[in-house]
């Protein structure tokens, strides 16, 4: 019987196919693996949510120079904002740029900032109410003496620090397609990591 043995140049040949399949095999795996993540990551970074890196004081003690958050997109696809939102939105002056304030007034009511207060007429009321607010350093005030009637696409937004914050007082209301979304969580600090309280309880 004669056995037929494949020579060492053959055996070499077989070898380097393997190989090469194997880094092909290797390479369209890697190829899946970016395409499906970025199938993943655009839409939910473009489209749900955005992060957001604080700048400043104007929203102490709430919120603190240099912290991490993430921004919820999506939700107000479906909902209206509410008072008491901590929204993300472009500075109508320089839409480059982008800030963090909290909805006080809201389509069609009055506000009027007074003596250190906040007065707002409901849409369809002419009575004045003082707005309560509970998340502000006790002593704080909101310094100013404006007025102002919105929109129907108009919000009124200020920091939670008055006494240091750049906002509807100096730039009137914002259009609502200037709002980007509103504040979900919190990334950084670790010590303060956690989502980001929105069911304030006001008193209209």
């Amino acid at each position: 019987m004669t056995l037929f043995k494949k020579d060492n140049h053959e055996s070499a040949l077989d070898d380097n196919l393997s190989f090469g399949k194997q880094v092909l095999i290797f390479v369209w795996e890697i190829f899946k693996v970016v395409v499906i993540s970025v199938a993943i990551i655009v839409p939910v970074r473009y489209f749900l949510i955005k992060p957001f890196y604080v700048k400043g004081a104007s929203m102490e003690p709430n919120f603190y120079n240099h912290e991490y958050l993430i921004i919820n997109e999506i939700s107000y696809r479906f909902n209206r904002p509410e008072r008491g939102d901590a929204v993300v939105f472009k500075y109508p002056f320089d839409p480059t740029q982008y800030f963090i304030k909290r909805i006080i007034g809201l389509p069609g009511e009055t506000i009027k900032i007074s003596d250190g207060k906040i007065y707002i007429s409901v849409f369809g009321q002419d009575e004045e109410e003082i707005l309560e607010e509970n998340y502000l350093l006790p002593a704080m005030k909101t310094l100013g003496e404006v007025k102002a009637t919105l929109a129907e696409d108009e919000y009124y937004i200020l920091g939670d620090n008055r006494v240091a914050s750049l906002d509807s007082r100096a730039f009137g209301p914002i259009k609502r397609d200037h709002i980007v979304g509103k504040t979900f969580l919190r990334g950084w600090p670790l010590n303060r990591i956690g989502l980001v309280d929105s069911d304030l309880e006001y008193n209209l």
